[in-house]
């Protein structure tokens, strides 16, 4: 396998699990006001992702820094292009953020509901302009032969790139009600398991026709049995909810979302991001990558990194796998 094929695929996994890990981050965030009917019910929802939020972000900078390195021409179109959309993007992140680590420092429940407002903000701006971005990137927008974006913010607001925001969405809010399904106990684990299904439901709907006008618009036999099991996983996981096994459930809900980004990535290669003005001004897994002594040093940083990462992350999720509840809440 060629280097520039490896990193491609490398950095597909690196989206894959940064929207697994970080997806029900989002979908946390983003039922604060639905599920946490008061303050105690809020820092117990806070609390599931408390200890892993942080280290579940750690994926898009390796995925962003791998990029630079990697495909050095992908990186400089796609940030220059779609600059706004990601600068919203980290501007949200780091309100989420500072959120965290600022809603318990003063009793003032009007500080409080502040920060909660944030939080939400955070989760949700983020899950739509991914999807947004992603569907741009699969799309196709405007490049021309200097390898250079020569489109505006409203070219990405498109009808295709919308509905994959929305998509991504609702897929982060059935997965982050699955995982409070699976990390609570009491009503919220009950009020969880519900409205995961309804959730499901609409997300169900959204990413048949999502997946339908990717595959339409570039076909792919390998990116249609992923799509194919990407629906069957989704179904798979509201039948287990609807059965009382939230952890089946969870899995059901990470794998569609794998299975949906693998999607997208099998029908964009050997593309990296694909031209609208010609063809001929495509970025490619070739045209767009480093040099092969770099690759090289690259493969062997993260033969030697990625593992160590991994099993860090592992024991930290081993560690904090128990549920908790309103009762686990000092006044």
């Amino acid at each position: 396998m060629e280097l520039t094929t490896l990193w491609f695929i490398l950095i597909a996994v690196l989206w894959t699990g940064y929207f697994v890990l970080e997806g029900f981050d989002f979908g946390v965030g983003m039922l604060l006001p639905v599920l946490g009917r008061d303050n105690t019910e809020r820092r117990v929802l806070i609390n599931t992702i408390g200890p892993v939020w942080d280290g579940n972000e750690v994926w898009v900078i390796v995925a962003g820094g791998a990029t630079f390195a990697a495909f050095p021409h992908w990186y400089a179109t796609l940030f220059s292009g779609f600059y706004l959309p990601l600068l919203a993007i980290l501007v949200a992140l780091i309100i989420r953020g500072v959120a965290f680590e600022y809603r318990h420092k003063r009793p003032d429940p009007q500080w409080k509901q502040r920060w909660d407002l944030a939080i939400i903000v955070g989760s949700t701006v983020p899950a739509l302009l991914w999807g947004v971005a992603f569907a741009n990137i699969y799309r196709g927008v405007p490049i021309d032969a200097d390898k250079e974006f020569t489109g505006t913010v409203l070219s990405l607001l498109n009808p295709y790139a919308l509905l994959g925001g929305l998509t991504f969405v609702g897929l982060f809010v059935t997965h982050g009600a699955l995982f409070l399904a699976l990390k609570t106990a009491g009503d919220i684990r009950v009020r969880a398991n519900a409205l995961a299904a309804r959730a499901g439901g609409v997300t169900a709907v959204l990413a048949v026709a999502f997946l339908a006008w990717t595959l339409g618009l570039r076909f792919d036999p390998a990116a249609l049995t992923t799509a194919v099991l990407a629906a069957v996983a989704l179904l798979a996981a509201l039948s287990a909810n609807r059965a009382g096994r939230e952890g089946w459930a969870f899995a059901g809900t990470a794998a569609t979302i794998a299975l949906a980004v693998a999607t997208l990535f099998l029908g964009l290669f050997p593309n990296v991001m694909p031209s609208t003005t010609d063809a001929a001004y495509s970025l490619t897994t070739t045209n767009a990558a480093s040099t092969p002594y770099t690759l090289k040093i690259m493969t062997w940083v993260a033969v030697i990194f990625t593992p160590i990462v991994g099993c860090y992350q592992a024991w930290t999720y081993w560690v904090f796998r128990k549920r908790i509840s309103v009762k686990d809440i000092p006044a």
